[in-house]
């Protein structure tokens, strides 16, 4: 099956479950996936990070909430609501949660990476989502709740809540500064090595998917050029550290196939 193929069926497939879960409240669609580990939160960081009262840092899985705003940089629009939702959903539950660890456990920088739930067993991931308070992000090997989390941010972007109120997707010729991003952009060109399979859009922007996940999409890309894709995740600022008169400056890491998304 070609790559736009394949994204074409997953598309069909998202929207009807869409269809037949929007009318069920968003933490009936993210059930815990075996035993969890109850913890005391002492504080909550922003709105995707908590600090334990045993000093550990958990960083949420499947969520990416916007920037408070650190080490200079601006406040990111819905920030602080999602600090304060998760704040309240946490001092609701007693400041006592559920964990249920990824596969990878931690970080680079240490933190514990786990889903969390309230003390009525609601995924805090999915209620931030369907409130438009963050985006969906998929990371492997930490994929337990993608489909979950992917519908539930569907159904606050057709709602238009949140960060969907305005539309945060850019293009590709819009990226200033590296970080999250969701971009929309047209393929250029299509390249294959030994790395895995870049694809050359405009804006002086690549995207790299490794072999696995390039199996997963259906393998062949040889259709692409041409076409428009929604790409998220953490672009990398090249400037300085590559010779951008051979390289794109911006390159963009796709982390899981439910991150890149073939547009009309």
């Amino acid at each position: 099956m070609r790559f736009s193929e394949h994204l074409k069926k997953a598309s069909l497939v998202g929207a009807f479950f869409v269809f037949v879960l929007t009318s069920l409240p968003a933490q009936a669609l993210c059930p815990a996936k075996g035993p969890l580990q109850r913890v005391e939160v002492a504080a909550v960081i922003d709105g995707d990070t908590l600090r334990l009262v045993d000093g550990r840092k958990v960083r949420l899985i499947g969520l990416n909430a916007p920037e408070v705003g650190r080490k200079g940089r601006r406040v990111e629009p819905y920030a602080n609501a999602a600090k304060v939702n998760l704040k309240a959903l946490v001092s609701a539950s007693n400041w006592q949660v559920g964990l249920q660890p990824g596969l990878q456990a931690n970080d680079r920088y240490g933190r514990l990476l786990a889903h969390a739930y309230d003390d009525q067993g609601r995924n805090l991931e999915a209620l931030l989502l369907a409130e438009g308070l963050g985006f969906f992000v998929a990371i492997a090997p930490n994929t337990q709740l993608v489909g979950c989390h992917s519908r539930v941010e569907h159904q606050a972007r057709s709602a238009g809540r949140g960060v969907w109120r305005e539309s945060p997707v850019i293009s590709a010729s819009q990226l200033r500064r590296g970080g999250f991003a969701v971009i929309k952009a047209t393929v250029q060109r299509v390249e294959t090595n030994r790395g895995g399979v870049w694809l050359e859009l405009d804006g002086s922007t690549v995207l790299h998917i490794s072999h696995d996940i390039a199996a997963s999409l259906g393998g062949s890309f040889k259709d692409l050029p041409g076409k428009t894709l929604e790409a998220r995740g953490w672009v990398i600022d090249r400037k300085g550290r590559a010779d951008l008169s051979r390289q794109a400056r911006w390159l963009l890491k796709i982390s899981h196939s439910s991150m890149l998304t073939l547009r009309q």
